[in-house]
């Protein structure tokens, strides 16, 4: 049920432009140890607001996704407030819960959105940058956690 459409240019550089905070602090979280709680903070922050984003896409789908059954509309609507609620959350677990916290929700909404793909036509290039976009944002948290716990 998918739309056959390519990757819009505008929507490959800001998603992709989107991991660059994930890739620099990670980077931070690693090199620079003195400042370690500071750059530990500003990525579970970044962590949390992406993750509310993320679930802030499942909301606008309910509203605007015409063939949804209500049961699921509503389901679509309280999913898409969970995200926000686990980046709260891992911020007030701060490091390291946290990524115990935000990993863990990227992949869930990962998996929701595995599943409104499965149920909807949304473009096919949703699916595959959405599962790049999750990786790359969990491999980073998960680095810096190593990094920060084994440096």
């Amino acid at each position: 049920m998918s739309v056959t459409t390519p990757l819009p240019r505008s929507v490959a550089w800001l998603g992709h432009g989107g991991l660059l905070p994930f890739l620099a602090l990670a980077g931070l979280v690693a090199l620079d140890p003195s400042r370690q709680s500071l750059w530990t903070l500003a990525l579970v922050a970044y962590g949390a607001v992406i993750l509310s984003f993320v679930g802030a896409l499942h909301w606008a789908f309910a509203m605007l996704l015409p063939d949804l059954p209500a049961d699921t509309r509503g389901r679509m609507y309280a999913w898409s407030t969970l995200p926000a609620l686990m980046g709260w959350v891992a911020v007030w677990l701060g490091w390291p819960l946290a990524v115990a916290c935000l990993v863990p929700g990227l992949v869930l909404h990962y998996l929701q959105d595995r599943r409104l793909v499965a149920r909807t036509a949304l473009p096919t290039w949703y699916l595959p940058l959405r599962g790049r976009l999750t990786a790359v944002a969990c491999i980073a948290l998960t680095l810096a956690w190593l990094a920060s716990t084994l440096g």
